[in-house]
């Protein structure tokens, strides 16, 4: 029995680490049509590291820029969702405001009040998916389990049992209101022994990588120093 259990631990514990490289990585697709804060025509196929959709005003130049508002975080589908759902979602929007504020005062004045020469950022969580540790697990635990769960991942860009989450950023010029920046992108989690009984990790990571996203796209483009990329 202990050897069993040993060699089941041992299995696991591959299946974890062989999947778990980074917290979450981009879905392979999302629907163009679920942007609330653009109009999805206007959204154009990103490449390479980019996100899954997205716009740029030709010509845009953040330099012009010094100060951005980041406005607190929409829950999109809040009419849709249950109590408890909606307080889950609440925790996200609360912690991404966080995250995105801790990465683009890096590299930007970040103010509550509008002035020439400023920025406004909006996001957007159009829908989120926790973990689900247990089928995460028993999809792993099996060679038979963890090969249907990369067939999975093959297939859709998403293991059984991981967590997602789909989010949407406007970035307007905050005393015209003329849209210079959207993008629609989508993220779903890994397989990790870190944080695999907080059902909502996944998608807290995704936050974190896009918050860290943006920081380092503003540092760049700036031409700031020591920009570090996610």
């Amino acid at each position: 029995m202990i050897r069993v259990f040993t060699n089941l631990a041992a299995v696991l514990l591959c299946s974890f680490v062989l999947c778990s490289c980074t917290a979450s990585h981009q879905a392979r697709s999302v629907n163009p049509k679920s942007a609330v804060l653009v109009n999805p025509d206007i959204l154009q196929e990103g490449k390479d590291n980019q996100a899954l959709y997205r716009y740029v005003k030709p010509g845009f130049d953040i330099k012009q820029y010094s100060a951005m508002i980041v406005e607190p975080v929409l829950i999109a589908k809040e009419g849709e969702l249950g109590a408890s759902e909606r307080q889950n979602y609440q925790r996200l929007a609360n912690n991404a405001y966080v995250y995105l504020v801790q990465e683009l005062e890096k590299g930007i004045k970040v103010v509550k009040e509008s002035g020439k020469g400023t920025l406004n950022l909006q996001m957007a969580i159009r829908d989120a998916d926790s973990s689900k540790p247990v089928r995460m697990i028993t999809s792993s635990a099996t060679p038979i389990g963890a090969g249907l769960s990369l067939v999975k991942l093959t297939a859709t860009g998403k293991q059984s049992g991981v967590g997602e989450i789909t989010a949407e950023f406007r970035v307007t010029d905050d005393t015209t209101g003329e849209l210079l920046v959207a993008a629609l992108d989508r993220r779903v989690g890994n397989k990790s022994v870190q944080g695999v009984w907080d059902t909502w990790s996944n998608a807290d990571d995704a936050l974190r990588y896009w918050s860290t996203w943006i920081g380092y796209l503003l540092c760049t483009h700036r031409q700031g120093s020591g920009c570090v990329k996610p």
